[in-house]
Order: C-alpha cells, then sequence, then structure tokens
C-alpha cells in the first residue's frame, strides 16, 4: 500500500509521487469517486511534452468527462497500459495500479501534503 502522506496532491485532485527527477501521477480516490465508473482514459503518449497546469487528458466516466492536468512540466516517459484494458482501476486502487503517467522533470505546479489536501477536500462533497 502507498503511504499517502509521502506523496503531494493538487488542487485538480491529481496525486504525484516523486522518484528523482521522475514523477508518477494519478487521481486521487476522491476523485474517483466523484467522477464514478471510469470507462475510459486519454492520456497523453510516451515522448509528449506536457506544461504543469495544463490539460494533458481526459476520465471518462459514465456520469461525467473529467480532464487530467499535468501537474509537472516535462516528458511523458510511461503511461499505464493497463488502463487501456481495464480502465476501472482507477476506481479500484486509485493509488497503486490506477497510476496514468509518469513524467520526467522538475517544475510543478504548487503542491500540497496528506493535510492540506485533506483541508480542500473536507466538506467538498
Amino acid at each position: 500500500m502507498t503511504d499517502l502522506n509521502s506523496l503531494h496532491y493538487t488542487a485538480e485532485h491529481e496525486w504525484i509521487d516523486r522518484d528523482g527527477d521522475v514523477a508518477t501521477v494519478g487521481i486521487t480516490d476522491f476523485a474517483a469517486d466523484k467522477l464514478g465508473d471510469v470507462v475510459y482514459v486519454d492520456l497523453p503518449a510516451v515522448g509528449q511534452a506536457v506544461t504543469a497546469g495544463d490539460v494533458c487528458g481526459e476520465i471518462e466516466s459514465t456520469k461525467s468527462v473529467g480532464e487530467l492536468y499535468a501537474p509537472v512540466t516535462g516528458e511523458v516517459v510511461e503511461v499505464n497500459s493497463a488502463l487501456t484494458d481495464d480502465p476501472s482501476l482507477i476506481n479500484s486502487d486509485a493509488f497503486g495500479d490506477g497510476w496514468l503517467v509518469k513524467i520526467r522533470g522538475t517544475e510543478s505546479v504548487a503542491l500540497l501534503d496528506r493535510a492540506g489536501y485533506q483541508a480542500l477536500t473536507d466538506g467538498a462533497a
């Protein structure tokens, strides 16, 4: 199980787990719950340049379509290909097998720690 306190979070409900200059990115369980059953993901291609704060993909559910924002400026170095066959991994394991992309880069949007993210989502029912 991922230590949720070791992650960083964005106000757009992405989580970031850094390993050197590579950031693994996913959406939080809060966001996955709000979206409902995820049925499709549109992720950036490996090698694509992304800019922190800009839309870089979409997550489609039975309820709505949500935008994925790049929390880091850099290059996409890996995408979670398992989501092509089973996008519901985002709902069942948002902080594990449901990760979305890995981006090599250093500049990021403003990030929150776990307490800051919880404060953001408290009362945002």
